[in-house]
């Protein structure tokens, strides 16, 4: 096995399992021992047998070997996968060789390692590995043994068939090899950014479950602050005035004043009626929208000032989902995004547009799912970044485990513009009325949502 096929570990490949490569192996061995002795025995051509066993026997042993020297969940490398993916061509060429070469229909099995290796090795094990499989089909097609064929009747081929069977299987290693690679990568990149997104929300749950620690480090610490403070209230009442331990005493009054004050603090960051845990829905649009108004777009927000406007318990996932919708809205707004709000005794319903061109036709029966971008045909700079789709794709998803429902269309004509509109269940985000986070609600009509 040459040495420059065993290309270091690049870009985000994972590697293969050895045990994988190791049954794949054992498949191939089967299925060629099969072929060898069926066109030789069943079916009557003379195949230079012992040699062609001894090829698969090959095989079988270095499968022997590698089970027996590592363990079944070693994870190779691009060198060690590439170099064992490689041996596998020059097994199959050798086989080739000793049964017509070009002229054998098995030369279709070229195309394994190459795809193996596309869809799990770093792209330039994949190209080198492609080259080694276009000398080897080209050193066969040139100098090969005869096809085994009845006595007595030469299996002939023109030397141009040879060439084009030579030129077909170079196609279809890449195609194969580029359609594998850029399937995987693709889903590399969607893991990738699930698996970043969920880092964001976990970390965001941990914040929010510290801050519920610390409620309860303040509530179990005031029982013992309390007598802390009584025992020094009746020490500074027991010593003198001119006692040298007075200012200790002093001192000691001012720090359990200190601590209490501050025990009283994160008390109260954490009351039923903090901002931080529960927020109107206008406050929580606010929020959402903070980080998108200094990018010359006008961001409007239209919420009822109703006396039962809903409260809405802060979740990480509605903010990010809301936020990504509100940030594609600005990318796309040619001067103005509204975002309005209206809801009714069974439901809250968010809808976000924008005045740019909306939805192209080619993409809006597809906008929610992964890689359906229309940045690359929008973009005003040719190197700008096109994007990968994702955002809608992960905002949807985030939105629809708060129990939301997405729909995505375009304003009606005559206006422009992509509107979206998210409608929840009041029991999904467990909403309660303004007034009844503090006091009986007070009669009214609700909102009807918009159309």
């Amino acid at each position: 096995m040459t040495p420059a096929f065993a290309t270091p570990l690049q870009g985000r490949s994972a590697g293969l399992r050895l045990d994988t490569l190791i049954r794949l192996r054992w498949l191939a061995v089967a299925g060629q021992l099969v072929a060898v002795v069926v066109v030789h025995f069943a079916l009557g051509f003379h195949l230079p047998i012992m040699l062609c066993l001894a090829l698969v026997a090959l095989s079988a042993l270095v499968n022997v070997a590698l089970r027996m020297k590592y363990p079944v969940a070693r994870r190779l490398g691009d060198d060690a996968a590439g170099a064992l993916l490689a041996y596998d061509v020059l097994q199959l060429t050798a086989l080739l060789y000793l049964t017509g070469g070009l002229k054998n229909p098995f030369v279709l099995l070229y195309l394994a390692p190459v795809m193996i290796s596309a869809t799990a090795l770093a792209r330039t094990t994949t190209i080198l590995l492609g080259i080694l499989v276009a000398i080897c089909a080209g050193a066969v097609g040139l100098w090969a043994k005869p096809l085994p064929w009845y006595d007595g009747t030469p299996f002939i081929l023109p030397n141009l068939y040879l060439a084009g069977v030579w030129v077909a299987v170079i196609v279809a290693i890449g195609f194969i090899g580029i359609y594998s690679w850029r399937v995987t990568e693709e889903a590399r990149e969607l893991g990738n950014a699930l698996a970043a997104t969920e880092l964001v929300l976990a970390r965001e749950q941990h914040i929010s479950a510290l801050d519920g620690l610390a409620a309860a480090a303040a509530h179990e610490l005031g029982t013992p602050l309390s007598t802390i403070a009584l025992v020094v209230k009746e020490m500074q009442r027991s010593i003198p005035p001119d006692s040298p331990h007075g200012e200790d005493v002093a001192l000691l009054r001012d720090q359990v004043n200190r601590c209490r004050d501050i025990l009283q603090t994160l008390t109260s960051l954490r009351s039923g009626d903090a901002p931080f845990d529960r927020m109107p829905v206008r406050l929580l649009l606010e929020e959402v929208v903070e980080p998108h108004r200094n990018f010359g777009i006008s961001i409007i927000i239209d919420v009822p000032e109703d006396a039962d406007r809903p409260v809405i318990a802060r979740n990480p996932g509605l903010l990010y989902g809301l936020g990504n919708l509100v940030e594609n809205a600005v990318d796309f707004a040619s001067g103005k995004v509204e975002i309005s709000a209206a809801w009714t005794p069974t439901s809250l319903v968010i809808i976000v547009q924008d005045d740019g061109p909306g939805f192209s036709p080619e993409v809006s029966a597809r906008i929610g799912q992964p890689y359906v971008t229309s940045r690359a045909r929008d973009r005003q700079e040719p190197d700008e970044e096109s994007g990968l789709g994702l955002g809608v794709f992960i905002a949807k998803t985030l939105l629809e485990r708060t129990g939301a429902t997405l729909s995505f269309g375009n304003k009606p004509a005559p206006a422009a513009g992509a509107r979206i509109k998210i409608t929840w269940p009041r029991s999904a985000l467990a909403i309660e009325m303004e007034d009844n986070a503090r006091t009986q609600r007070a009669p009214g009509t609700l909102t009807p949502p918009p159309a």
